[in-house]
């Protein structure tokens, strides 16, 4: 077999239970792929080793007949994860040199199914960002480029080196997580899928916090029935986690029937954006059209709050992130910087963040810091916990009118150039979180499904949005979504 990397999970699986190829033969495949593929910037700590060893033992277990689905197949776990022995940096300076003596519980999940750790994948800085240009390592660059233009395209963020590495076949699948899109609109931009599951689903131990209350991992994949079988893998109660949810975790992968008839699909009108791209206008209609065709029922509905989203976010996320960085001091771990004679602990932890924090990260802490401080906290922060309130009850309500599933679009245009968006204004950034944000302050499930091309050949996505603990029936639906765009493009290879 050929061009082994360019399997998707599915086949992989099936090629290795009929021993047409070995794990050990798949992971070569990657490996070579990803030191041919520099130029993308989307490994920053290969681990050849780790893989090649965990590939011969998959190889074991598979021809004793005791392999779970993920085993033997390679994927690339994003650097916010935890893992034993191997540098877990979060992209940023301030954790430069820091090796954990653990292994966060969803790559202990996917290490104990079987599946090889090729090496950590960049991604904007403590997950800060949607363009993965604030990461230490430098900026990803996305696969896909704009018709015959040579210039160099964002993958999204902040699971930009996990979407690259997927689009580009570095590896089968990848780990992301999701603060406020950072799963979906990466996916979006590179043309895969992407799902953030039902907050809880994941156990979030191990993996460098962001934001408490919005943070979930997610995989990144080719396509959804990989999408399935991964996040099983990565699903399931933690103890280690006071948020994880004490629930079964169904065979999410049998759940793929392709049958949606009868579900009521809800297209919110909060949606329509001012200045929205005739393309994504039209995307988003073919979307409504696909499922009515494969049998759904086709709904308008109003989430009437959907406005206050962006900013009830970008109060809440950065308060959670100014608490959580608090405890990047220089002191236990990471970098401290070199001190002068005479300072004192508080030139110390200036300096060291002043050093270790990129500007991104420095303005959210300083942000959320403000939003928390004694006069400002009933004006912001309260007030944006109750607009979250809100939010949540707008798709309630939704769902207890009986809508099963909810389609929008996925990000407001298709990937842009790297640099195209300076840091002159960073809320023309934070834009790209619009049609995303509203999911994860929520809780909900939402899924990013590749759809289209716009006019210049790039990928465009749909979201869509499930009920609570739902996945199976949203990635269903997805599945659904999936067979009738046909999309099946990828990046021509420059690299």
């Amino acid at each position: 077999m050929t061009d082994l990397n360019k399997l998707s999970l599915a086949e992989a699986r099936d090629a290795l239970r009929d021993g047409d190829v070995t794990s050990v033969e798949l992971t070569e495949a990657c490996l070579k792929a990803i030191d041919a593929a520099d130029v993308l910037n989307a490994f920053v700590h290969k681990t050849p080793e780790i893989a090649l060893e965990r590939a011969k033992a998959a190889d074991e277990r598979i021809k004793a007949g005791d392999a779970p689905a993920m085993c033997g197949l390679p994927i690339g776990i994003k650097d916010l994860f935890c893992t034993k022995g191997v540098p877990s940096q979060a992209a940023s300076k301030i954790l430069d040199g820091f090796k954990p003596e653990y292994e966060s519980t969803v790559s202990q999940q996917l290490a104990d199914a079987g599946a090889v750790m090729l090496g950590k994948l960049n991604m904007d800085e403590f997950a800060m960002g949607s363009s993965n240009e604030t990461s230490v390592y430098g900026n990803v660059v996305n696969p896909w480029r704009r018709g015959n233009d040579d210039a160099q395209l964002t993958p999204g963020g902040s699971s930009g080196g996990s979407a690259s590495a997927v689009a580009a076949d570095l590896c089968l699948a990848a780990t992301g997580t999701d603060t406020g899109g950072s799963i979906r609109q990466p996916a979006a931009f590179t043309g895969i899928t992407g799902i953030k599951p039902t907050y809880g689903r994941c156990s979030r131990w191990g993996i460098v916090a962001f934001a408490s209350s919005l943070d979930q991992a997610g995989p990144m994949t080719k396509n959804v029935r990989d999408a399935a079988i991964m996040l099983e893998a990565m699903c399931g109660h933690d103890p280690k986690d006071s948020t994880s949810a004490e629930l079964a975790v169904p065979n999410f992968e049998a759940m793929l029937t392709g049958d949606i008839k009868g579900k009521k699909i809800g297209i919110p009108k909060e949606y329509r954006m001012d200045g929205m791209p005739a393309e994504i206008e039209k995307l988003w209609a073919d979307g409504a059209e696909m499922l009515r065709d494969a049998g759904a029922e086709i709904v308008d509905i109003s989430l009437p709050h959907t406005k206050y989203a962006l900013p009830a976010y970008y109060v809440i996320a950065p308060a959670e992130a100014s608490s959580n960085l608090a405890r990047y001091d220089g002191v236990r771990y990471g970098r401290r910087a070199q001190l002068a004679q005479g300072d004192g602990i508080t030139e110390m932890y200036e300096k060291t963040r002043a050093e270790g924090f990129g500007h991104e990260v420095q303005r959210r802490v300083m942000v959320g810091t403000y939003v928390l401080s004694a006069g400002f906290y009933d004006a912001y922060y309260n007030r944006a916990r109750k607009v979250r309130t809100l939010i949540k009850k707008d798709f309630e309500d939704v769902f207890a009118a009986g809508v099963d599933a909810i389609l929008t679009p996925a990000t407001p245009s298709a990937a842009f150039g790297l640099g195209e968006m300076t840091e002159a204004d960073p809320v023309q950034m934070y834009l790209n979180d619009v049609f995303t944000v509203t999911v994860n302050l929520a809780g909900l499930p939402g899924i990013s499904v590749p759809a289209g091309l716009d006019g210049q050949g790039l990928p465009l996505g749909l979201q869509l949005i499930g009920r609570p603990w739902e996945e199976g029936d949203l990635l269903n639906t997805a599945y659904a979504l999936e067979n009738a765009a046909g999309f099946v493009a990828k990046p021509g290879k420059w690299w």
